[in-house]
């Protein structure tokens, strides 16, 4: 026996020693793997809640020490407050940030553009383009500027004859407001492209003459860092680069690191819901109305409620967005004629004066042109239209119930018939509607005679016979 426990002994202790082993490989490899990689998809209009998502995917990237966060961008532009948080996120994150516009085919227009100078790492995919980052014209086009005076054709005639092309110098806006804009965009750009070493003369063409270049040519013109088809040949190119960030020098290890992609949660999606300006406007009016049916009939309840969550919910969005407040003040005032419509006989005179005011303030509201931030006109009219049609049914059954002749209350009796209860001759008792009355009467009348109530005063009727056939 004890030859043969001699003979397990060895066997268990290789065992012990080859898992041991194993476990301090596995541990080894654990530790030589590189850092993580996130990626974080970025497409479509920039806004509130793209800058939300941003925002809180550069504080996970940072809490779970990745080495790089990846912004994969498709855009046509956006915001101009929401581009800005977005910036300051990338410049304050201790996480180096590469922009990259990915797929084929992609863009990183306006908004874009300032976010992918403002990044780390500029990054584009072959088939894809940036730049036009001219800051649109806020308000409606054409307002509070003279507009420029136009060359004689002769004159355009003899400016295109020299050399045989036009000057390449972009006129510059003749709005003051638009000049200003432009003027601080060309600094930001600037700035942003001094900070990261990149080309500073096309950033300023990008915002003053709304130039463009695709991947090549902005790789070849010290626009972007590099060209790559897609995020692992991006990586196996930036393995080894150096990036100062704001808490120090990184070293990228990124040759065969995990990648993590982070999508949109909920609470993004939400709010890329609710920004949307013909959605908050939506939301405005079903809150105006649900307080309005709960003030005028009180204890319904479910109006009050809903209509005070969407008002609420409604006003946090147009807070997050380039409001007018003049076509703000047009919606609410076209909504106080709706409403007037059914309490005042004014024979469509306010509703329609409520349709002009909430159409010319709607059109109004979002003060800003940028793309996929605007109230669609269809909208416009059908809200106005619902609105409008909602109104007049209102109304028709307010007018209706005005017609109507009186069923309570003291001026109910007159006209009601009674049946005399004693012989009298100038003042007796009746029974009118079921109950006992003190009437009086011109003629004097016999108990059991039908009599009509002609007046009241307090609690006297005056009444009168009523002839056979009446």
């Amino acid at each position: 026996m004890s030859g043969a426990a001699s003979l397990r002994k060895p066997g268990t202790a290789t065992r012990l020693c080859l898992t041991a082993l194993a476990v301090f490989c596995l541990a080894l490899a654990v530790a030589a793997a590189p850092p993580a990689v996130i990626v974080m998809p970025l497409s479509g209009a920039i806004g509130p809640s793209s800058a939300d998502f941003v925002e809180r995917g550069l504080a996970r990237a940072s809490s779970e020490h990745a080495q790089l966060v990846i912004l994969q961008m498709d855009t046509p532009g956006g915001l101009d407050r929401s581009m800005r948080d977005i910036i300051k996120a990338i410049l304050a994150s201790p996480v180096p940030v590469a922009t990259f516009v990915a797929p084929s085919g992609a863009r990183a227009a306006s908004a874009g553009t300032y976010i992918l100078y403002a990044s780390h790492v500029a990054a584009m995919a072959p088939g894809t383009n940036l730049g036009a980052a001219t800051p649109v014209q806020i308000g409606m086009p054409g307002i509070g500027a003279p507009e420029a005076p136009r060359k004689s054709d002769e004159e355009t005639a003899k400016a295109k004859d020299v050399k045989g092309k036009a000057s390449e110098e972009a006129a510059p806006p003749s709005d003051p407001m638009q000049r200003k804009q432009v003027h601080d965009a060309a600094a930001y750009i600037r700035g942003l492209a001094q900070l990261r070493h990149r080309n500073v003369e096309w950033g300023e063409r990008a915002v003053r003459e709304a130039s463009s270049l695709s991947a090549d040519e902005a790789l070849a013109q010290n626009v972007i860092d590099v060209v790559a088809r897609d995020v692992p040949e991006l990586l196996a190119k930036l393995d080894g680069r150096k990036l100062v960030t704001a808490d120090g020098e990184h070293a990228l290890q990124t040759a065969g690191a995990v990648t993590t992609t982070i999508e949109a949660d909920w609470k993004s999606r939400f709010l890329a819901v609710i920004t949307d300006p013909g959605v908050a406007l939506i939301l405005m009016m079903i809150g105006i109305y649900g307080l309005f049916f709960e003030f005028a009939n009180p204890g319904f309840v479910l109006p009050g409620v809903a209509g005070g969550i969407c008002l609420v919910i409604a006003l946090f969005a147009l807070h997050m967005l380039p409001v007018n407040y003049a076509g703000l003040a047009l919606i609410i005032l076209g909504i106080a004629f709706f409403v007037a419509e059914a309490f005042v006989p004014s024979y469509g005179t306010l509703s329609i004066g409520g349709i002009i005011a909430f159409a010319i303030g709607g059109v109004l509201l979002i003060d800003s042109d940028v793309p996929g931030f605007g109230i669609p006109r269809a909208l416009i009219a059908g809200l106005a239209i619902v609105s409008a049609v909602f109104v007049a049914l209102v109304s028709g059954l307010a007018f209706k119930a005005r017609r109507r002749p009186v069923v309570s209350g003291g001026e109910e009796l007159i006209g009601s018939l009674g049946v005399v209860q004693d012989d009298f001759e100038r003042e007796g008792w009746a029974r009118v509607h079921s109950e006992q009355w003190r009437v009086v009467s011109p003629v004097p009348l016999k108990a059991g005679q039908p009599v009509r109530v002609v007046e009241r005063d307090g609690l006297v009727l005056t009444v009168a016979p009523v002839a056979k056939g009446d």
